[in-house]
């Protein structure tokens, strides 16, 4: 009977805890912290209601707070490199193409890392949210740009920024040769292909008429 007691006290204790660091984690700065841009961002879309934001935030967390990536394989990390670095030469003459075919890649890639998938719409975007708030946003503004279009430095821009959600969800943040385009002996010799040391090709710069607007130009 004694062990019973001890049982049933043990499982309230814990649940309490469980109960406390749920709390804890939802309050005002832990959400902030957690979310940083995020939050900031949550906020001003409910038109400054901090509980709005928080009760929003703090749901995806219950939801998704709890999911664990899992990891590519060496043969899948190839396969994502060699697309990324498709995307970033295409960008060179489709801009806006280019941001079609990152948002696809990166919809796969977070589906096999355990997200929910591209079907289930916004809440892809929620879990990633969860565990990458720094760099979501990027994810956000190259499928609008996929959708819409605009102007070319600003789609550059937006492939720039989802290219920091990539290298996070590959885990090649940090490596100068992850996602980067081939050797330009494979990719032939048009000047308006990037070399291997160039990211995402930018427009020519008005100080340099000469230059074809297609020229990349590495950042």
């Amino acid at each position: 009977m004694l062990t019973v007691v001890i049982i049933v006290a043990a499982v309230i204790v814990v649940a309490v805890a469980a109960y406390a660091l749920m709390r804890r984690e939802n309050t005002g700065p832990a959400l902030k912290k957690r979310f940083g841009p995020e939050y900031d961002r949550t906020l001003a879309r409910h038109d400054g209601d901090t509980a709005a934001a928080r009760q929003e935030l703090g749901e995806r967390v219950k939801r998704h707070g709890s999911l664990k990536e899992r990891p590519l394989d060496a043969e899948s990390l190839a396969r994502y490199e060699a697309e990324w670095a498709g995307v970033q030469r295409r960008f060179v003459d489709s801009p806006q193409q280019a941001m079609a075919e990152a948002g696809v890649l990166l919809a796969r890639l977070a589906q096999e890392r355990g997200y929910p998938g591209p079907e289930q719409g916004d809440e892809q975007i929620a879990a990633l949210s969860v565990h990458h708030a720094h760099e979501v946003e990027g994810y956000r503004t190259v499928r609008k740009a996929a959708e819409h279009g605009g102007d070319t430095e600003r789609m550059r821009e937006s492939l720039l920024s989802a290219r920091s959600l990539y290298e996070a969800l590959t885990g090649s943040a940090g490596h100068p040769e992850a996602g980067r385009p081939a050797d330009h002996a494979e990719l032939g010799d048009d000047p308006r292909t990037p070399r291997a040391h160039d990211d995402i090709p930018a427009t020519a710069r008005p100080e340099s008429p000469a230059a074809d607007i297609r020229t990349p130009k590495g950042i």
